[in-house]
């Protein structure tokens, strides 16, 4: 079940056999183990415990993915969020999407994926891709995982999101891309991830405001500099009136218009 790692298996006790016998989750698995107490399974899952779960038969995997905490949380999102790449594995790869709840939200809409992605599992991240973990679902916050990437400044996963399809320009519910998350944050390794590969430069939010307006706002000169650098408009006015140069501070004011002269000259 586990891509690029051993299979799962179950450990069968014959009743007159003194020796263990190992079968996969394909083979025929014995129907008479006692489910184990749920408190067990979220310990494992939390503390990445994949040989307490190889003595699990298919069905005890199965009840347990079926498991939600007070959050709506299951035991792959558990797994997900702590980076446990092995177990994320041995309970996503190769099980049906349905089963397995890799696309399915918590009370707040997050799935394993936002986990991974927010906490920079980029192990988790390549498993639950792999896995066939839609890159594209949003919580109820309207974020999918390359908002999360991007605001975090992950751009290693943002890459690996981008390249299954991520939208560059899909908005939150406040109308922010995951340019705008990255530019607020001051993320400029992200930024020019997103730039290069074709994000709205000068997208508006619900305020009107563009990625280089929140990086103004939020004083982040390197990253207000390289949209500058990329095209990005200084005359945009928000919802409020004010362009870019209005919301900069008197020293960043200075530093984009001098840093527009020199693009103007040359």
């Amino acid at each position: 079940m586990a891509a690029g790692s051993e299979s799962m298996s179950v450990t069968q006790q014959g009743s007159s056999a003194s020796q263990s016998q190992d079968v996969t989750m394909s083979d025929a698995v014995p129907t008479h183990f006692a489910q184990p107490q749920d408190e067990a399974i979220w310990t494992a899952a939390e503390k990445g415990d994949r040989s307490f779960f190889d003595t699990l038969s298919e069905p005890q995997i199965l009840k347990a993915l079926t498991l939600k905490n007070e959050d709506g949380r299951s035991i792959l999102h558990v797994a997900a969020a702590a980076g446990h790449s092995q177990v994320v594995s041995l309970l996503s790869d190769g099980v049906d999407a349905a089963v397995s709840g890799i696309n399915a939200g918590d009370d707040e809409g997050w799935t394993p994926l936002h986990s991974a992605v927010s906490g920079g599992k980029a192990a988790v991240v390549e498993v639950l891709l792999a896995s066939g973990a839609d890159v594209n679902l949003a919580n109820n916050g309207g974020r999918t995982a390359l908002h999360y990437a991007a605001s975090k400044g992950h751009s290693d996963i943002a890459n690996m999101l981008i390249s299954k399809g991520s939208k560059l320009n899909r908005k939150d519910k406040v109308g922010c891309t995951p340019l705008h998350r990255a530019a607020s944050a001051g993320h400029s390794q992200v930024c020019e991830v997103l730039i290069e590969e074709g994000a709205d430069i000068d997208a508006t939010d619900v305020n009107g405001q563009t990625p280089i307006t929140l990086a103004t706002i939020c004083d982040n000169r390197q990253v207000a500099l390289l949209l500058l650098r990329n095209g990005a408009d200084l005359d945009i006015e928000d919802t409020e009136g004010y362009t870019v140069l209005g919301r900069a501070n008197d020293e960043l004011r200075a530093v984009l218009i001098d840093a527009a002269k020199v693009m103007a000259e040359g």
